[in-house]
């Protein structure tokens, strides 16, 4: 697999493009691809060619006003969003640059201008559909995504990159569901491991039970209408809040007579337990599917208090304007266990709320044992549940009272009499995706 994802040194051709001065510089499509580094050839349909050039000159004559923004990086998907871009997202500085027709070879060609020399703080990337539409392999489209993330590392090596699945489509656009997902694995293996990349699933978002794209939110099978986007930008909103370009001020509610497991601003009370025998058996079963298969599962060897600190040592667990979140894993997915230095054997109630990017899977645990707190619609058990709401916050209220717990997701049951211990504390799960905890509650009863 190493050799799929060598490193592209960048051409003098290229090089050389990049550094031309504002007198010299030409919006014009290249007429070959040649001398540029990349695979497939650039697409020269005349509508094509008048679409690079009107773009790319108006995004050199908005440099000033979008210097330092999220940007925005793709086809005619993120061209389309338009003026809804800066509705979605009111509280950022977003600018879009997407051109219709777009493949990844044309964003190698035009990344330096049209993005790195912005100085964004963050990008949004979303390329690959039309490298398949035109019959690009989807091992030469992720090389071409390597050396699309080199440049951006050497150029922005500390911002977030939300590299985002190629959306869902239809064998009638020559983009099949087997293709898609090939390419999306090949995309996953490039993130995996680099903390500055975060993987975002964005095909299961979307996609319906074959696996193609939704009418109701693709009416033409590849590009999404007001409903598709407004589901893109809320899978984004997490992301963002966690990185600081939204959501900066703290929430917290408490009821009379509750009492805070989490102050919003700290991991004071919480702590890592070592890790039981159980865990690491099951660390040892995960390992035995090979690296493609199994999550990281770190094994704790001693008790680690977080009293004072507004994350954990190993970055997985912040602490931050009111949200406890539990952050995207580098490794892709990650099983990690934080707990409550208190333990509880008295009956109690138990509210907080959660948010969860898509397919994104946690868990809960009451005096030991788990219950399960995903993106339900997505990630199960409960698919079905009427309340739930996808990528915004949904409250969950535990009941315990002596070994049973009745356990409700926005006023839904999950589990009427969930089985527990006699005692133990509350602990929070990470593996796969981003979820967020707020308004971390309890309200003991004798």
């Amino acid at each position: 697999m190493k050799p799929l994802f060598k490193t592209f040194a960048l051409c003098s051709a290229f090089a050389a493009a990049c550094l031309l001065s504002a007198e010299e510089k030409s919006f014009e499509l290249p007429e070959s691809a040649a001398g540029y580094p990349g695979e497939g050839e650039i697409r020269q349909s005349d509508w094509f060619k008048e679409m690079w050039k009107s773009q790319r000159t108006k995004f050199d004559s908005l440099k000033t006003r979008d210097h330092g923004a999220v940007v925005f990086l793709g086809d005619s998907i993120t061209q389309g969003w338009g003026n809804a871009l800066w509705a979605a997202f009111p509280e950022m500085k977003v600018a879009n640059r997407g051109i219709s027709g777009d493949t990844t070879r044309g964003l190698i060609i035009r990344i330096q201008e049209d993005v790195l020399d912005l100085a964004p703080t963050a990008i949004v990337l979303l390329i690959g559909t039309n490298d398949l539409g035109i019959g690009i392999p989807p091992e030469a489209i992720a090389r071409n995504m390597q050396i699309l993330l080199d440049s951006i590392k050497r150029s922005t090596p500390n911002i977030p990159v939300i590299l985002c699945e190629v959306f869902p489509s239809s064998i009638e656009k020559k983009r099949p569901v087997e293709k898609i997902n090939t390419l999306n694995s090949l995309y996953m293996q490039l993130a995996k491991g680099d903390p500055q990349i975060i993987y975002m699933d964005t095909y299961d978002l979307f996609a319906n039970e074959s696996g193609d794209a939704k009418p109701s939110e693709f009416p033409d099978l590849l590009h999404p209408n007001e409903i598709g986007y407004a589901k893109w930008a809320a899978a984004l909103r997490p992301i963002f809040a966690t990185h600081g370009f939204m959501e900066t001020q703290d929430a917290f509610a408490l009821e009379d007579g509750y009492k805070p497991l989490f102050d919003g601003k700290s991991l004071d009370g919480w702590c890592y337990l070592p890790s039981p025998e159980s865990d690491i058996v099951s660390s040892a079963r995960w390992k035995e599917k090979g690296p493609q298969g199994a999550a990281a599962w770190p094994i704790v060897k001693e008790r680690a208090n977080f009293d004072g600190l507004s994350q954990t040592p190993d970055g997985r667990y912040l602490a931050k304007h009111g949200k406890l979140t539990v952050s995207t894993p580098s490794e892709i997915r990650k099983i990690q266990r934080i707990w409550t230095q208190e333990e509880f054997d008295q009956d109690f109630i138990l509210k907080l709320e959660f948010r969860a990017t898509p397919q994104a899977d946690s868990g809960i645990f009451i005096r030991g044992p788990q219950l399960q707190c995903r993106d339900y619609h997505l990630a199960g058990p409960w698919k079905d549940l009427k309340n739930y709401k996808p990528q915004e916050w949904n409250e969950i209220v535990i009941t315990v009272k002596e070994n049973t717990a009745h356990c409700t997701c926005n006023g839904e049951v999950l589990i009427d009499a969930f089985e527990l211990p006699d005692s133990g504390p509350i602990g929070l799960e990470g593996d796969r995706g981003q979820v967020e905890y707020r308004n971390i509650r309890i309200k003991t009863q004798p």
